[in-house]
């Protein structure tokens, strides 16, 4: 696979900030007890290949299990990865080590998906948002790094004298909001968002998702936003990247890939997402997926996909499909276009 620079020869071109080569994560199975041999591999993320532009968001989706949290956090290097290159501007984190990828560290946060077990409940909300800067040595003495905490206390919507409280006194939105803030506290080009709204009421998740957008065009941030919901993917995305059993299937323009979603997989993902219109819906065909997902450590020969989809052709069983360019930066990996592709 090759990667996925997306500049267009018509148009311009755009400042890429993040590449990701052949990405793999694999976790061994091992057996015994006093001497432990590997039997095999849990594959999580099995050759993954995208690139991200300085100020947009990429939405990744797929089902739960599919790789999607574990690619965020080996692009952040918190998880070696197996095999592959994380390329975050211009240096490869993958042969990074030290107080050198500490330093990168700085350029690149996250937003943890559960708000409950992400904060320390034995420290103050000032210590959980000051830690990140006394890391990294940021402000020149203790008043000057609380003011600075107070400061993003304000930014993220939260009152900034509540700074000696513990986060067993606020809410889960409330806490996501600390969370946010803890992330923002070095002043990051680059925060990986991991489903950072699905412990959320639903009346919350909205609030999150215009307050990521609006700190965004502030700080001129890039997303890379983990989610399961389509419709808030859609919503905060400009590109779109569907994975399926560690690799990635589909990826394309946010309207591009609901307008025109060309492999199975996403077909049928898109047909599972309610329309609000009662006429439309009940004239749309669901696209029922037969089976299970296969296990990541015994993954099918040829396209992972094989086992469930409903156009499997016998060549699906035998050879893995290419991720190819099906036109305007639409990529799929799917044979069912390949005589599509020999034609552009």
């Amino acid at each position: 696979m090759s990667v996925q620079n997306g500049n267009s020869t018509n148009g311009p071109k755009k400042d890429v900030l993040l590449e990701v080569q052949n990405l793999q994560m694999h976790f061994p199975i091992t057996k015994g007890i006093v001497f432990q041999r590997q039997v095999g591999a849990i594959k999580a993320v099995d050759g993954v290949d995208f690139s991200l532009y300085r100020g947009e968001t990429l939405g990744l989706v797929g089902e739960s299990g599919c790789g999607k949290s574990t690619t965020g956090r080996a692009i952040l290097q918190l998880y070696r990865p197996t095999a592959g290159h994380v390329v975050f501007e211009g240096r490869d984190l993958t042969q990074t080590k030290g107080e050198d990828l500490r330093r990168m560290r700085r350029r690149m946060q996250m937003i943890f998906q559960d708000p409950y077990a992400s904060l320390n409940p034995r420290m103050t909300v000032g210590s959980i948002v000051g830690e990140p800067l006394e890391v990294h040595n940021i402000g020149s003495n203790r008043k000057e790094r609380q003011e600075r905490v107070q400061e993003l206390l304000k930014i993220v919507g939260l009152n900034p004298y509540f700074i000696n409280r513990y986060p067993h006194e606020f809410s889960g939105g409330q806490r996501q909001r600390i969370g946010v803030a803890r992330a923002l506290a070095v002043n990051p080009s680059f925060i990986v968002c991991d489903e950072p709204i699905s412990a959320l009421d639903v009346s919350i998740q909205a609030q999150i998702i215009n307050l990521l957008e609006d700190l965004q065009d502030e700080f001129e941030l890039t997303y890379l936003f983990i989610a399961h919901d389509l419709s808030v993917v859609r919503h905060i995305s400009d590109r779109i990247a569907v994975m399926y059993l560690g690799k990635i299937v589909e990826l394309a323009e946010r309207d591009e890939l609901y307008d025109k979603p060309m492999h199975p997989y996403t077909q049928a993902l898109l047909s599972a997402v309610p329309i609000p219109d009662p006429v439309i819906e009940s004239q749309r065909k669901r696209i029922i997926l037969e089976g299970d997902v296969p296990s990541p450590a015994n993954p099918p020969k040829g396209c992972h996909f094989s086992t469930r989809c409903p156009k499997v052709m016998d060549i699906c069983r035998q050879e893995e499909p290419p991720f190819k360019d099906y036109g305007e930066g639409h990529y799929v990996a799917c044979f069912l276009y390949e005589d599509v592709a020999q034609a552009l």
